[in-house]
């Protein structure tokens, strides 16, 4: 790997001390932009394909801290039982995904999945729950015909996050801690992807790494809603940088929210995740009245319905004015039994009791909570881009799920395609070995500037009241449940936001800057929720995740598509509706699919 160094010193007004920036210049083979589980396996995969190969990885945690595949609860799907099938789980993913997945990339998950959960045992050291003849204990998730869900207790990311870690270390894998990407760099012809802009949240020095390849694994994460079950470092940051550097994006409208997040009135985690198993388990979900309000809305799936009618019916029990007095619903596994539920769910029960909730003997208070985005950049099976030398892998990737993930297929998707993308950046780079290429002359001063403009601004907004308001905007009118003219309100607010978001203040150092760091997420915030309200506005029906109150059916003789968009030269964003591809089963063998 190749270091170098240039410096240049600006003062800029209105602020205390005059900013140094060094513009460190960094060459590697592969830089990989995150370190969940998508960017490890990578690496992972990457590496033992070709040892030789120089590869930095970029983390906004600390190495093995950070990211939503730690915070995995549930498990992951894996067909590993004789009496399982890759085609029962895919014709499950079809069927929660509401048709528009892209089959090929979910066929590719639920094929790729058993060698994968295998290597990751035998090569990685995860071990997972075992019966008492040894085999790998597996236990049912919402809207599977089968229980195939792999799992270590209820902390299963943290097995998987945690031994991923250690191999990395082991093959003296360079990482950088507490830095973030703040965009990607192209190079002058504008079709190649060459590294990316990075910020040393540190110290506030800004590097640009000029890559052979270049690996988007971020994890989505949204966070710019008022629940929301990712970690407060997500900031859907990579789905930010996608959008700027104007890779084709798809079904960006479908963002899952998970149907039991805690309430936690007053707390920064509020929304964090009462996990799938807790329902599969056989938790009742309760109304104010104590009603099982289930028996509503899906009598024959009761509360192992998919997460988006769950979340639905939810919200519309809120609406009715039967919620409760913390506003939201009840859930309860008290009928289980207090030592079932204290063994089984050891995780859940201790985060309950660390807000006065004792998820083991009462109803604990839950509301929707923003969990997953299906959409993101459209990527092959190989996880190549629009972008050449780009390859994108796990939640910052749009088609495997389509318009709803099932429980167990998130952290799938995200070691499933992560081992592809490692293969894939090795295969490419043995076959396009050469120099490092450049980025566009003048690109990374340019960002620069952009970046430390508010330093500059001696009166301006303050950049935590826009991130709040861009919450409620989306709560309100780009959440569970959605309308025409409510989304044509919130893309004007959003443009409103986006143009305070220009005229923001920062004061202090830019080392350690907390206000500084929570505007570049806004940034990536307002971005995504461009893209979101837009694809919205232009699906009018209801689908998986995408609620419409206005267009509540779900009208498969209105057309079965995909959006796709890209941001165009001007700034603003193209659309395009696509026929969905029925590569492998018929619309008519999805649509007559039993469970």
């Amino acid at each position: 790997m190749i270091w170098e160094t240039s410096c240049r010193a600006e003062a800029f007004e209105g602020c205390k001390e005059k900013f140094v920036n060094m513009i460190r210049k960094v060459k590697t083979d592969v830089l990989v932009i995150g370190m969940g589980g998508a960017a490890e396996m990578a690496v992972l995969n990457a590496y033992d394909a070709n040892p030789d190969l120089e590869i930095l990885i970029v983390t906004k945690a600390l190495r093995g801290k950070g990211g939503c595949s730690r915070m995995v609860q549930g498990g992951l799907n894996v067909v590993l039982h004789s009496k399982d099938s890759h085609e029962k789980h895919l014709m499950d993913t079809l069927k929660g995904g509401q048709y528009i997945n892209d089959q090929q990339l979910a066929m590719t998950m639920v094929e790729q999945a058993t060698p994968t959960i295998k290597e990751m045992e035998t090569k990685y050291g995860c071990f997972f729950d075992r019966n008492p003849d040894g085999t790998v204990h597996q236990k049912p998730f919402a809207g599977q015909s089968f229980d195939r869900t792999v799992h270590k207790g209820d902390l299963t990311g943290i097995e998987i996050i945690s031994r991923l870690t250690e191999q990395v270390m082991k093959r003296d894998i360079s990482v950088l801690e507490e830095h973030r990407a703040v965009d990607l760099l192209i190079d002058t012809t504008g079709e190649q992807v060459v590294g990316a802009l990075i910020l040393d949240i540190k110290n506030g020095e800004f590097i640009e790494v000029n890559a052979k390849a270049t690996l988007l694994a971020t994890g989505g994460g949204p966070t710019h809603y008022r629940f929301f079950a990712p970690g407060p470092e997500k900031s859907v940051d990579g789905l930010g940088m996608l959008y700027r550097a104007a890779v084709v994006m798809r079904d960006m409208e479908m963002v899952q929210f998970h149907p039991t997040g805690l309430i936690i009135p007053g707390s920064v985690v509020a929304g964090s995740l009462l996990e799938e198993g807790l329902r599969g388990a056989g938790a009742h979900m309760l109304n104010i009245h104590g009603e099982r309000f289930m028996e509503r809305y899906d009598p024959e799936k009761m509360e192992r319905t998919t997460r988006d009618i769950m979340c639905r019916s939810s919200y519309l029990e809120i609406q009715a004015g039967r919620a409760c007095r913390e506003g939201g619903v009840h859930i309860d596994a008290s009928h289980l039994g207090a030592e079932f539920v204290e063994k089984n769910f050891p995780g859940m029960v201790s985060r309950c009791r660390q807000f006065k909730y004792d998820l083991a003997r009462q109803p604990v208070p839950v509301s929707p909570s923003a969990h997953y985005i299906m959409g993101g950049a459209a990527i092959d099976v190989n996880c190549r881009t629009s972008m050449e030398r780009l390859f994108v892998a796990g939640e910052d990737a749009g088609g495997v799920h389509g318009a709803n993930r099932l429980g167990g297929n998130g952290i799938c998707d995200s070691c499933v395609f992560g081992r592809q993308a490692g293969k894939a950046i090795a295969h490419y780079l043995a076959k396009n070995d050469g120099q490092v290429p450049e980025s566009a002359s003048g690109m990374a001063e340019q960002l620069i500037n952009r970046y430390m403009k508010p330093f500059e601004i001696a009166d301006g907004t303050d950049p935590f009241e826009l991130r709040d308001r861009l919450r409620e905007t989306n709560w309100n009118k780009v959440g569970v449940a959605r309308t025409g003219s409510d989304l044509s309100e919130a893309i004007d607010e959003i443009d409103s936001i986006a143009g305070m978001a220009e005229n923001a203040r920062i004061a202090g150092l830019n080392t350690y800057n907390m206000p500084w760091n929570v505007w570049i997420d806004l940034l990536n915030m307002i971005d995504v929720s461009k893209m979101v309200a837009g694809s919205a506005m232009l699906r009018e029906e209801t689908r998986g995740a995408h609620f419409r109150l206005d267009c509540p059916d779900q009208r498969d003789d209105y057309g079965i598509f995909n959006i796709f968009q890209k941001r165009g030269a001007n700034g603003t964003i193209r659309y395009e509706k696509k026929s969905v591809a029925f590569s492998f089963r018929s619309l008519d063998q999805c649509q007559k699919y039993k469970k």
